[in-house]
């Protein structure tokens, strides 16, 4: 092989790795706005469309139970049992909920769970989701999530200032 090919593919390979990694990293753990939501109440639609049923919320199609929502938001991530930034996310996670009233994270293992997984796209662990009260989707964060950014959308999805609780 020549010199100058060899020389192209040993600098020009490191420096694509280089942009594509820093482009990752801008992107991982970054707060998505979810759109699509079309200001319609999911029990209007019936009278819109008759005959049309209700779209289930993202809360129902993970099978969440009325009660391990929270009154202002939940947080729910998306772990597997071989992730080793889940954990720590975790903790974050509740943390972060004991910061608002009506906050809750709910944890679910897609381990086992490949449906759930095809379902709301979960590409990597941690995977978080914001839902609104009515248990719909609202934010989304691949990767470890950006507290700063996380506290943002909560403030934006609850509606309210954090809550100081004493210590």
């Amino acid at each position: 092989m020549e010199l100058a090919p060899a020389l192209a593919v040993g600098i020009g390979l490191p420096a694509v790795a280089l942009v594509i990694g820093l482009v990752w990293r801008a992107r991982t753990g970054r707060v998505q706005r979810l759109g699509g939501a079309s200001g319609i109440p999911a029990g209007a639609a019936s009278a819109i469309r008759p005959g049309a049923t209700p779209a289930r919320s993202d809360a129902e199609r993970l099978q969440l139970e009325p009660a391990a929502l929270g009154d202002g938001a939940t947080l729910v991530q998306f772990s597997t049992e071989y992730c080793s930034r889940c954990p720590g996310t975790a903790r974050a996670l509740v943390e972060l909920a004991s910061e608002y009233d009506g906050v809750r994270h709910v944890e679910i293992d897609l381990t086992h769970r490949a449906d759930l997984a095809d379902a709301f796209r979960v590409t990597q662990t941690p995977t978080v989701l914001v839902l609104d009260p009515s248990g719909r989707a609202v934010a989304r964060i691949a990767g470890v999530p950006r507290i700063d950014e996380l506290r943002d959308e909560l403030d934006t999805t609850t509606g309210r200032s954090r809550a100081i609780h004493p210590v």
